[in-house]
């Protein structure tokens, strides 16, 4: 499936068992397992790729606090939440009919007079709620692929606003060096995983994010630039501080945001680089609920206000952009007695199919997976 572009590889068969109590030591044990298994490595994937993978059996679905699991990974291994995967998990959800591949499919509420399905999904990151618009069609209930899923994560919270990030001389891109610079402004948010926000202008990019990202040279350049931010953040612990799970506590991505002009009115546009540099083709749902969460903190957005975020595609295609409020606040008391104060954010966006797969593994070379550059051969 794929959501803005972004595709989600659902993985419902031959995955082998994991060991652990919890969906977080789950979790723990699929990291070491081989990027064969993942199926985001070539020759079968490829360095964007992106895909979740089912887990029928955790400790919040056998509590009845989830109806299913999942794991989402990436190039680089396994993250704690995703927005446009929760939105094709949404539909994909409600449209099977298999009770292998979900056995409470059953069970789920259907709305009849809103007409949508809502189901809870039990990512690492903790309970998600996904509202599904549904229709009946020949006496089954399936997605109406015409309306946008929506979901409303975790707790949202603005962690820092402007961090002066220093950018060692050997790090520098080209167009912070030409300007003298040394170092560079970010907020930092969480929305299930922990992001960096920066904009285009305070990297150097005058022309913008969209024509920044139009060309190989500029991206190569946003490409360098975020990475840099990343490397001098990571060792920020202070920043990242997770009120419940110290397995959450580290960045995931970098954030560029730019406004342009789109439908009229001006958007937010984004472009998001995470896990091993890999770049999300969609707003990145979970960073747009970091996003509201920033935003409410400045005072530019309020509880129950409406905002469209874009990506460099969905300027195009303004359809498959998502749109976010700030459902409620919420307060947070965290393990070593801190106090956040919290968000609950809905986003909703439109997820499609684009096939279904058996993938074999027949030599050797395919079966470990590789990345270019070659260092990446596992």
């Amino acid at each position: 499936m794929h959501t803005c572009g972004e595709p989600t590889r659902i993985v419902v068969e031959g995955y082998p068992m994991l060991e652990g109590q919890t969906l977080l030591e789950k979790r723990a044990f699929a990291r070491n397992l081989t990027s064969m298994i993942r199926l985001m490595w070539e020759p079968r994937g490829h360095r964007d790729m992106y895909g979740a993978i089912l887990v029928q059996d955790t400790e919040l679905v056998a509590r009845g606090e989830a109806d299913i699991g999942v794991l989402f990974c990436h190039n680089e291994g396994y993250s704690t939440m995703c927005g446009h995967a929760t939105i094709a998990l949404g539909r994909f959800l409600v449209d099977t009919q298999s009770e292998t591949v979900f056995p409470r499919r059953r069970t789920l509420a259907f709305d009849g007079e809103k007409r949508e399905t809502v189901l809870r999904l039990h990512a690492p990151c903790g309970v998600v709620q996904v509202t599904v618009p549904t229709e009946e069609i020949a006496g089954t209930m399936r997605a109406d692929a015409r309306r946008a899923v929506s979901f409303v994560s975790v707790p949202s919270w603005a962690a820092a606003l402007d961090v002066q990030v220093p950018i060692p001389e050997g790090a520098r891109w080209k167009r912070l060096a030409a300007a003298g610079r040394d170092a560079v402004r970010v907020d930092v948010a969480y929305g299930g995983a922990f992001y960096a926000f920066v904009s285009a202008q305070e990297l150097g990019f005058a022309e913008g994010l969209a024509r920044a990202a139009g060309n190989e040279a500029g991206l190569a350049e946003l490409n360098a630039a975020t990475a840099a931010i990343k490397a001098e953040l990571r060792g920020r612990k202070d920043l990242f501080e997770h009120p419940e799970e110290a397995d959450l506590e580290y960045l995931y991505g970098v954030i560029v945001v730019d406004e342009v002009e789109a439908d009229g009115r001006p958007r937010e546009i984004r472009m998001c680089f995470f896990a091993n540099q890999e770049i999300d083709r969609s707003p990145c749902g979970s960073g747009v609920s970091a996003s509201v969460a920033i935003a409410v903190t400045r005072g530019t957005l309020v509880l129950g206000e409406r905002k469209v975020y874009h990506s460099v595609l969905s300027l195009a295609r303004p359809e498959n952009a998502f749109e976010a409020f700030a459902v409620a606040g919420e307060e947070i008391r965290g393990r070593k007695g801190r106090v956040w104060s919290g968000l609950r954010v809905s986003v909703s966006g439109r997820g499609y199919y684009t096939g279904a797969h058996a993938f074999v593994a027949e030599d050797s070379l395919s079966r470990g997976g590789f990345l270019l550059p070659t260092e990446t051969v596992a």
